[in-house]
Parts: C-alpha cells; sequence; structure tokens
C-alpha cells in the first residue's frame, strides 16, 4: 500500500469514528437519564401486538446499536410497557423480548461490573446469577422461553430491572453507590 493510500484509509477510519460518535450522541439524547423520574417507576404489560409494538422495538434496537449498548428497556425511552431488546453475543441478532419475566436463576453468581445507557461514565460491581431462563413474548405475542448463561443472562437480569424501577445502583455496595453518584451528580 502506497503513503497515498494509507492516509487516504486513515482520513476514511477517522470519518466513520466520528459519525459512529455523533450517531452515539444522538441516541444517548432520546435515551432518559439518571436522575429521570421514569427510570424508577414499574412497566405495564404489553396487551396489544400491534404495528406500533413493532415499530416501537425496531426505534429502541436501532438506538440500542446506535448507543453502543447490549440492551434497552422500554422504560429508558420513557415507553412504560414490559418489553426489550438486547444483544445476546456479538455474532447474533438482536433479540426483543415482551412481557419477560425470569422462570428460574441458578445457584451461581458471579460478579462483575456493569454500565448502562441511562448512567453514563459509571461501571458499578454487580451480583447477577450465572444462568436464567427467560420467558415472555415475541412481537407477534407467541410464548419465547430462553436459557441464557454469563453474559447474556447478565444482561437479561439488568434489563428486567429497569421494567421493575431498578437501577443498577441499587444492586451495587455501599462504596461504589457513593462513587457512581458522585460521578452521575457532577453531570447534572
Amino acid at each position: 500500500m502506497s503513503v497515498e493510500e494509507e492516509i487516504l484509509e486513515e482520513g476514511d477510519e477517522r470519518e466513520r469514528s466520528a459519525h459512529a460518535e455523533a450517531l452515539r450522541r444522538v441516541a444517548l439524547a432520546q435515551i432518559r437519564q439518571y436522575p429521570d423520574a421514569v427510570l424508577r417507576m414499574h412497566a405495564n404489560e404489553v396487551e396489544r401486538f400491534d404495528e406500533d409494538l413493532a415499530r416501537l422495538a425496531e426505534r429502541m434496537t436501532q438506538l440500542m446499536h446506535d448507543a453502543r449498548g447490549v440492551g434497552l428497556a422500554a422504560t429508558q425511552i420513557g415507553v412504560l410497557q414490559r418489553l426489550f431488546v438486547f444483544q445476546p453475543v456479538d455474532e447474533e441478532a438482536s433479540r426483543t423480548v415482551v412481557n419477560p419475566h425470569l422462570t428460574s436463576r441458578s445457584p451461581a453468581a458471579d460478579v462483575s461490573e456493569e454500565g448502562c445507557l441511562s448512567l453514563q461514565g459509571v461501571l458499578v460491581p454487580v451480583e447477577r446469577s450465572v444462568e436464567v431462563t427467560l420467558e415472555g413474548q415475541d412481537l407477534e405475542g407467541n410464548p419465547l422461553r430462553l436459557e441464557l448463561e454469563e453474559h447474556a443472562a447478565r444482561v437479561v437480569q439488568h434489563e428486567l430491572d429497569h421494567l421493575d424501577g431498578v437501577l443498577m445502583l441499587e444492586r451495587t455496595d455501599d462504596a461504589s453507590r457513593r462513587a457512581a453518584l458522585a460521578i452521575l451528580r457532577r453531570q447534572i
């Protein structure tokens, strides 16, 4: 590769990176941020499986990807309906789960740092079950059952908490909570 080609390639990469960062900022502007009161609210069961629900799931999936997240609950965009989208693993397609609930959790748990699109700049250690069984419905109202482990299990537990108005701040130790709140207060 010639020097000119390398320079052009580096310029293209910077442009792609700047574009991705701009998309991320626009997406984050549409996601409710701490201390927005809606983040503490309990979402309602979805009763209508229609085009509006499909459009909502599509919008949430796009926001999640643009914001570079791995999960997004409807409450995080101000919609008090029980659904979330998540990316189980990088290679897999995003999933939408409507009216989700856990039917089982493994007794084995793991503590790992979690971040949140609604609590920017904060990472806190949270203990979560390593394996879970998640049940709910798909966008057509059909029953859905997922057996998840490790990262995917952590993500769905985090998103389920959002639907119940629970933030990761409530799942961490006191010292981590205080440090996170200090960061969040500076941003407000």
